[in-house]
């Protein structure tokens, strides 16, 4: 005999598909962009033997970017095609905790990166910007050795709050359960929300601010060309690097604005607009990335390339 499902389990059914759908097209794509930056990089190093403090940086965003979008929709395909996943020991913790650990080190290294672009870029007279502009590229290994630490503390911080939600929900006989678990509501997760607050927090505050003194120096030195009538060509570039910092700021912001929408909703069962804020949340990576791709003169010229013999190969036959 069929059991009878209610019109509410049916729409979490739709939502859930829905999710998947847009979930595989943003994580599959932005594995391949992130995928394409590794690769790019790891041939340069091989054929420099050498990697410079920026190629660093790409590089492990881009390795932990592409990870945590694997993760995420090995995680998200399992919970929503397969929600019984969750009765198998660890499976479901160690996935979240693996998550986790990616995405805390994407908006770590990410921050990073702006600041470093900041201390790279931008021109002040004050004798500590000047000392950071000395040792930025010493002091790069060891902002990525503490991201990776922090995302690290972070993983076994969710792995274990995960473990013991799962433990308290072994018996459970709804179908909407696997989105239960992605929103994570429960008591035990409010630590998580804050400790990914405040990295949330200390990561923004750290790329508005380098964005700002960016944006200062970059215009006061556009001023300086305009009065000085230098080449037109250098103040375009200089105009091209304004936009393309504020550009990284408003997505910072708007992704930081979906998280918290993330937190809000998730309280309150919203399960549409948590779909919805999922998904932007799984596309960020990959648009930024791409994004990084155009604004470095080495990607960009390889992708370029790549795309130009595609095009050949496809216009001979």
């Amino acid at each position: 005999m069929e059991a009878c499902h209610s019109p509410q389990e049916y729409n979490v059914t739709s939502y859930g598909d829905t999710a998947l759908a847009i979930i595989t097209l943003e994580a599959f794509a932005g594995m391949w962009i992130n995928a394409f930056i590794v690769s790019v990089l790891c041939i340069g190093w091989i054929k420099k033997k050498t990697m410079n403090s920026n190629e660093k940086i790409l590089l492990l965003l881009g390795c932990s970017r592409s990870w945590y979008l694997g993760i995420s929709w090995v995680y998200s395909f399992l919970l929503i095609i397969h929600p019984y996943c969750s009765c198998v020991p660890l499976l479901l913790e160690s996935l979240a905790g693996i998550q986790s650990f990616f995405d805390c080190s994407n908006i770590c290294v990410s921050a990073c990166l702006c600041v470093f672009y900041c201390i790279k870029i931008a021109n002040f007279r004050n004798r500590f910007f000047i000392y950071l502009k000395v040792k930025i590229d010493r002091m790069v290994p060891w902002l990525l050795l503490a991201s990776v630490l922090l995302a690290f503390i972070f993983s076994i911080l969710v792995y274990h709050i995960s473990n013991e939600t799962q433990c308290s929900n072994r018996n459970y006989s709804s179908q909407g359960y696997y989105l239960k678990h992605i929103i994570r509501v429960d008591e035990h997760l409010v630590p998580i929300f804050f400790f990914t607050g405040f990295i949330f927090c200390t990561s923004l505050t750290a790329v508005i601010f380098s964005a700002l003194f960016l944006l200062f120096s970059l215009w006061r030195h556009k001023c300086k060309m305009q009065t000085n009538s230098m080449n037109s060509l250098s103040m375009d570039a200089h105009i091209k690097a304004m936009k393309s910092i504020l550009s990284f700021l408003v997505m910072y912001s708007i992704n930081f604005i979906f998280f918290i929408l993330t937190l809000i909703y998730s309280r309150k069962k919203e399960n549409h607009m948590a779909f919805f804020i999922f998904a932007f949340l799984y596309a960020f990576p990959g648009v930024h990335s791409l994004f990084l791709i155009f604004s470095n003169p080495k990607l960009k010229k390889t992708l370029i390339r790549i795309l130009s013999c595609v095009k050949c190969k496809v216009c001979m036959r």
